[in-house]
């Protein structure tokens, strides 16, 4: 399942959409919604144009005795659309069609309004207009009327503070928390605080759509290359990710190798030195080398057999180099030292 089609299935879910507004949108109309009225726009509402962007959401809810439309744009693109404006300004007017078809409108009608929100996951920071006019170029004297305006609500995940996030009770907040989070501990916090929130039955759904997402796309992510057990419930999450942590600390010590060697250099060279007194400044060096090499043996696979450090002491200072090199993708001590 994409990242896309996950985000899909948890905000097909009302509580989503409700805390996405009341904890994000920072408009004193939000609290005049009855958000027990959210509903999903089917499928039927809507024509092949716009239900082929299988990325979006709308949704709709009562504002005192209308309805008032969330268009809810996925964006989960490597770049930043720097044009997202104007798709905005096009898939709008293909929702306001929609509704003139199906609304059954008299002239004395009016459309309702809509917000336009785009959801944004990328690692860079989105930095395009979020209204049309500064994509137009200025109009000459008598044009102005007619330059459509069109704004759209950005929601760029990557921009909200940890402790904002934490401090809300709000099942989106948690959504970005999880996706910004850094380590196990982090990710552990905010399912402690999911499975907290989501107990009802009536939260099965929801509950669900959390522990797919967490387990096909947060955690591969995280901890791409290291195999994870699928669980059933983010109640499982928690032993599961406990069990898992001496992996992902493994994975880490293997990605932090290369800090490894400034200190293990010291270390290693010291000793070599200390040799080298003996057995000439030369000899000590390599010594060092030696001593350095094999402790990146050990921290990385642990014990090294009596046989192998013999055979490491007596290697020439370019096999050591050799080797080195080797290490990252090598899976055993046996491996690597008889390559």
């Amino acid at each position: 399942m994409s990242h896309d089609n996950s985000y899909k299935l948890l905000f097909s879910h009302p509580e989503m959409v409700a805390d996405l507004l009341k904890g994000f949108v920072k408009e004193a109309w939000v609290e005049q919604c009855d958000f027990a009225t959210l509903e999903k726009v089917s499928g039927s509402y809507i024509t092949d144009d716009l239900r082929d962007r299988e990325d979006d959401l709308i949704w709709r809810v009562r504002w005192g005795d209308e309805w008032l439309y969330v268009y809810l744009l996925l964006e989960f693109q490597s770049t930043v659309d720097h044009f997202m404006a104007v798709r905005i300004f096009g898939y709008l007017a293909l929702l306001y069609q929609d509704i003139i078809r199906t609304g059954n409108l008299t002239k004395t009608d009016r459309l309702p309004p809509v917000l336009p929100v785009v959801l944004y996951n990328g690692e860079r920071r989105w930095q395009a207009p979020v209204d049309l006019d500064l994509l137009i170029h200025p109009a000459p004297s008598g044009l102005e009327k007619y330059r459509p305006q069109v704004s759209y609500l950005l929601l760029d995940e990557g921009n909200f503070n940890k402790d904002d996030l934490s401090s809300l009770h709000n099942l989106a907040a948690a959504l970005f928390q999880l996706e910004n989070s850094r380590t196990e501990q982090d990710i552990q916090e905010v399912l402690l605080r999911l499975i907290d929130w989501l107990t009802s039955p009536e939260q099965t759904g929801l509950r669900r759509a959390f522990t797919v997402w967490v387990n096909r796309v947060l955690l591969p992510r995280k901890v791409p290359g290291i195999h994870i057990q699928e669980f059933n419930d983010l109640q499982e999450a928690q032993t599961m990710l406990a069990e898992t942590v001496k992996q992902w600390a493994q994975k880490a010590e293997q990605e932090g190798l290369q800090k490894g060697l400034q200190e293990g250099l010291q270390e290693g060279l010291q000793k070599g030195l200390q040799e080298g007194r003996q057995k000439g400044l030369q000899e000590g060096l390599q010594a060092g080398r030696q001593q350095l090499f094999l402790l990146l043996l050990q921290s990385k696979f642990g014990t090294v057999s009596q046989l192998l450090e013999d055979k490491v002491r007596s290697a020439s200072p370019e096999q050591i180099e050799a080797w080195t090199k080797q290490i990252f993708q090598a899976k055993t001590p046996d491996e690597l030292l008889n390559s």
